[in-house]
């Protein structure tokens, strides 16, 4: 048993729909999360750039004494998760693994397409995941670089966003029969997305999908949080306005949330 909490990082509040699956599976847990809203999104940085803000993120979830960090955003897992896991005495889980195994065991035709950031793409590492894992599988990446913007200025429910999604995705309409929603910002635009793709179209949540592994490793290192502690307390934090990330993560969590402003 640990009582820890785990911690949780996204350059925003992308990561939330991460959180809100762990929530579903593994309700006893304690969860601490930041999101970097103030200078987000990552995707369109240079890659140094988005190592460093990522390495200040996890050193402040290490001063909150957690047990396992995950890196619940796709950017930052292309560019810097390797180097995190090697250097850290915890678990740390990124979230393109998982969300290639899914995509591959979902599609009939072995045509997926992947949206991400434009990082996210240009590093083609889902694309070299799931090649190592199923070298037969064709691969399509589509770089959405206005999707994370929609959901930080909550714009989820827009004619804007509706518009916007509709013109992004057209390349891979038609084009394959699962994507991979490789941006944990994406999930809070799911029903436009799957309304532009059809019915037909299998949409992967990678965050989602991580909360599986995240399952495992508790078990396997004996750090599940006992059932006799007292109720979890959650503790959200935000490098930009308390607000607005409120509003957005109490509507995607169904809950009232404890959120704070840092400067990292």
């Amino acid at each position: 048993m640990d009582n820890r909490p785990i911690g949780f990082l996204d350059s925003g509040v992308g990561g939330l729909t991460v959180v809100r699956e762990l929530m579903r599976q593994l309700p006893h847990e304690e969860i601490v999360y930041i999101g970097d809203s103030a200078r987000a999104p990552y995707g369109p940085r240079p890659a140094q750039q988005i190592r460093d803000y990522t390495w200040q993120l996890v050193d402040f979830l290490l001063t909150k004494d957690v047990k396992m960090i995950v890196i619940a955003c796709n950017t930052a897992t292309a560019v810097v998760w390797e180097e995190i896991k090697e250097k850290l005495a915890i678990p740390v889980l990124g979230v393109v693994l998982p969300g290639s195994s899914a995509a591959i065991k979902s599609t009939s035709s072995g045509k997926i397409g992947v949206i991400g950031t434009p990082m996210t793409v240009k590093s083609d590492i889902y694309r070299e995941k799931i090649v190592d894992l199923a070298p037969q599988m064709q691969v399509t990446s589509l770089a959405c670089p206005r999707f994370a913007p929609l959901v930080e200025s909550n714009q989820m429910t827009s004619s804007v966003a509706k518009k916007v999604v509709y013109e992004s995705l057209a390349p891979l309409v038609g084009k394959v029969d699962t994507l991979i929603l490789g941006c944990t910002h994406y999930p809070l635009l799911r029903s436009i997305i799957q309304n532009v793709m059809g019915p037909s179209v299998k949409l992967i949540d990678s965050g989602a999908e991580t909360i599986r592994d995240v399952s495992v490793l508790l078990n396997y290192f004996q750090l599940n949080r006992s059932r006799e502690v007292s109720a979890s307390q959650h503790h959200f934090y935000t490098t930009a306005g308390v607000e607005s990330f409120r509003e957005i993560a109490e509507n995607w969590l169904g809950q009232d949330l404890n959120v704070e402003h840092v400067k990292l």
